[in-house]
């Protein structure tokens, strides 16, 4: 019983810093790829010797999140995970503007994934490192969805805090980790010239390589094949559903970072077992 409500709390405790953390993620998802771009325009702009364009510092804490469609500033109580968003009923409370179902979503999704993670690995250090790189997955995925981008200052960090985390073993060995980054790398960044030789297009993005390097440096090489099938093969089966009943055009880019998060994720949790059953059908 003891070590039953050990677990029982560990997963509470998770589940509500998930909610919390879910919270801070609409932030990075919403924020982070404006603040890329004006960065972008800064130093095309500082290239071109054009004066710099100037405008209202924007950072992941600053300014105060406010309503986009009047400008009304989120008070304390107006940003507690889901609780708000259904007090509110799904609406800003100055001017009932909707609030987009994704942020609660977010916020659900972190919190219930960050339980069931806390109590798959229970008390230990996988726990701060599954969780670490379950809320960068989300945050990557969410962010790829909506503007196709793979940030480098999310993506990098990640490859190294997983080659940090294994350097004790703690999801993998060593030289598997630093293998499977180096693999997880060139196994896409092949597959993308080699598809560009053919085709004369560029069939993914170099974010996308970054991804799978991470995934390989947290997971080891031995889950690269997991990783990969599982991204494929839910990967294809949207994007035929999307032609089909979306009417989505075949020359419409598709996002492939979702799929590879969500593999990530799979893998994370039950990749030994993916791996030795297709083993087992192969032999």
């Amino acid at each position: 019983m003891p070590v039953e409500l050990h677990i029982y709390n560990t997963e509470v405790l998770a589940l509500i810093l998930g909610l919390c953390i879910g919270s801070f993620l609409n932030v990075v998802i919403h924020r982070l790829p404006k603040i890329m771009e004006r960065e972008w325009l800064a130093q095309c702009a500082d290239l071109r010797g054009d004066p710099v364009p100037q405008g209202e510092g924007l950072t992941l804490a600053a300014p105060r999140s406010s309503c986009p469609n009047c400008g009304h500033q989120i008070r304390a109580l107006e940003n507690i995970p889901v609780l708000s968003y259904l007090f509110l009923r799904g609406k800003c409370s100055s001017c009932r503007a909707a609030i987009s179902i994704r942020y609660p979503l977010v916020e659900i999704s972190t919190g219930l994934l960050s339980a069931f993670v806390a109590g798959h690995f229970g008390a230990s250090l996988q726990t701060i490192g599954a969780l670490l790189l379950l809320w960068s997955l989300i945050a990557l995925a969410a962010i790829d969805f909506d503007t196709q981008l793979l940030p480098d200052s999310i993506t990098l960090p990640l490859l190294w805090l997983g080659l940090a985390f294994n350097l004790a073993g703690t999801f993998t060995s060593l030289p598997s980790a630093v293998i499977g980054a180096m693999v997880g790398y060139l196994s896409l960044w092949s597959v993308f010239w080699l598809f560009k030789l053919v085709t004369g297009k560029e069939g993914m993005g170099y974010g996308d390589f970054k991804l799978l390097a991470a995934l390989g440096a947290w997971l080891g090489w031995q889950m690269l094949p997991a990783i990969i099938l599982l991204s494929s093969i839910v990967g294809a089966a949207v994007g035929i559903a999307l032609i089909i009943f979306a009417r989505h055009g075949r020359n419409i880019p598709i996002p492939f970072g979702p799929y590879l998060a969500a593999a990530g994720i799979i893998a994370l949790l039950w990749g030994k077992q993916l791996t030795y059953g297709y083993l087992g059908l192969i032999y």
